[in-house]
């Protein structure tokens, strides 16, 4: 195994992927930023990697030419032992995790690397935990995984949220929401739709997963956040909202279980929404969700929805994904409604008063896929790299809020055009 002074800071592995390029190009923009860094990029095809660390250099105009470049492949154990072990921290953009992940994860924590990736996928995030943790901490090295928009916004906001909620916060029900410019917006790029996929055909491998991994249920509430439906109309953003069905909700909920254990929390109900705008719309999108979920649900239909992306989805998804032009134009917003009581109670002692506080606060940043992802994950690793001594034990598998709770990841991000801020009371 190599030394701390023979391994990189940074390794993105994937770089050639369509989101690990720009992950390349984030961190070619804030090395300055961080005196010393020395960083590298993986993949199967060292000239494919070196085309990326030449795109990179002409999108940010800055000389890549010391950037290392690592052959490492999914398929060879070797390959990726080699990898970690030149590494302090793997930002892993190999997906869909479920096929590709775990191998990362092992290489890692067998060769002393941390690693950090961009997974929306709760099958395998929980299965990494419910694995790996004890090794992990054993070789004192952290996996935290939904590092990007799945989970970093709706997990620091929650975070967050509980940080500057002035009494006992009972729950919080979050709106996402999207703004796109004259140009559109192409749509989900093939890999993250591809994760859904097979994501929905496998959930019933949570229930099993959760029980060896939480154990317990912690203490409900005597109130009940509202049940919305499966439509409702949301003056917080304007727009007819639908249940968020990424992994927003899972990789929240084993925040709040660790921090419950460990730094004291209450139990916290959360429940994420998506806005999609006016009513036709909305149910318009509705149709479309339940036919991917029926198609899905069984072997043909999933092939169908692999083979015909376009056709399947009526545009929404492509190989292609968003063009920069309508990244540039695209933002998100976030908005967190919390609730609960100005008096605190013991953290198992239930209030048996209706909630009297409430606080409205949001994250916001720049187009959530492909250009604050990148941001989130960046930042990540950088917080692994230097405020390991803020993260919980010597080391282990961890969501976010779990990780980064007592670090300045909250700071770095609002630094870097991820913000978050409390806009008052409901």
């Amino acid at each position: 195994m190599a030394t701390a002074g023979d391994r990189l800071d940074l390794v993105v592995f994937g770089a050639t992927g369509f989101t690990g390029q720009f992950v390349v190009e984030e961190i070619a923009r804030i090395e300055t930023e961080n005196a010393g860094l020395s960083w590298g990029i993986a993949g199967r095809s060292r000239a494919k990697l070196e085309k990326i660390r030449q795109q990179a250099a002409k999108e940010t105009g800055r000389s890549l030419e010391h950037v290392e470049i690592l052959v490492a492949d999914v398929s060879d154990q070797d390959s990726l032992d080699r990898m970690a072990s030149r590494s302090k921290v793997v930002i892993n953009c190999v997906g869909p995790y479920r096929f590709y992940g775990e191998q990362v994860v092992k290489a890692c924590v067998n060769n002393g690397a941390s690693t950090v990736d961009i997974s929306g996928e709760p099958q395998f995030l929980e299965g990494m935990q419910l694995k790996y943790h004890e090794a992990a901490e054993k070789a004192g090295v952290y996996v935290v995984g939904a590092c990007g928009f799945d989970s970093i916004p709706a997990d620091m906001g929650t975070c967050f949220v509980h940080e500057k909620f002035d009494g006992d916060l009972n729950g919080i029900e979050s709106y996402f929401k999207v703004q796109t410019g004259p140009k559109g917006y192409r749509g989900i790029h093939y890999a993250t739709y591809q994760s859904a996929i097979h994501g929905f055909a496998n959930a019933h491998e949570l229930g099993p997963l959760r029980k060896q991994l939480f154990g317990k249920r912690l203490p409900r509430s005597n109130h009940k956040l509202p049940n919305r439906g499966n439509l409702h109309y949301s003056d917080v953003i304007s727009a007819y909202c639908l249940p968020f069905l990424g992994s927003d909700k899972s990789v929240v909920q084993r925040s709040v279980f660790h921090n419950y254990e460990t730094r004291g929390w209450r139990n916290i109900q959360y429940s994420p929404y998506v806005g999609i705008g006016g009513m036709l719309r909305t149910v318009g999108v509705t149709i479309l969700l339940a036919f991917f979920g029926l198609m899905a649900s069984f072997k043909f239909g999933r092939t169908l929805l692999e083979k015909y992306p376009r056709a399947m989805t009526l545009g929404a998804v492509s190989h292609d994904g968003p063009t920069r032009e309508q990244m540039a134009e695209t933002s998100f917003s976030m908005t967190f409604v919390a609730s609960g009581w100005k008096q605190k109670a013991p953290r198992d002692e239930q209030h048996s008063e209706k909630p009297d506080q409430s606080l409205v606060a949001r994250v916001s940043g720049p187009e959530c896929g492909y250009i604050a992802t990148p941001i989130c994950l960046v930042q990540s690793a950088i917080t692994i790299l230097k405020e390991a001594d803020k993260m919980p034990g010597t080391g282990g598998v961890y969501s976010p809020g779990a990780a980064f709770l007592d670090s300045t990841l909250i700071q770095r991000l609002t630094e870097h055009d991820v913000k978050f801020e409390v806009l008052g009371d409901k």
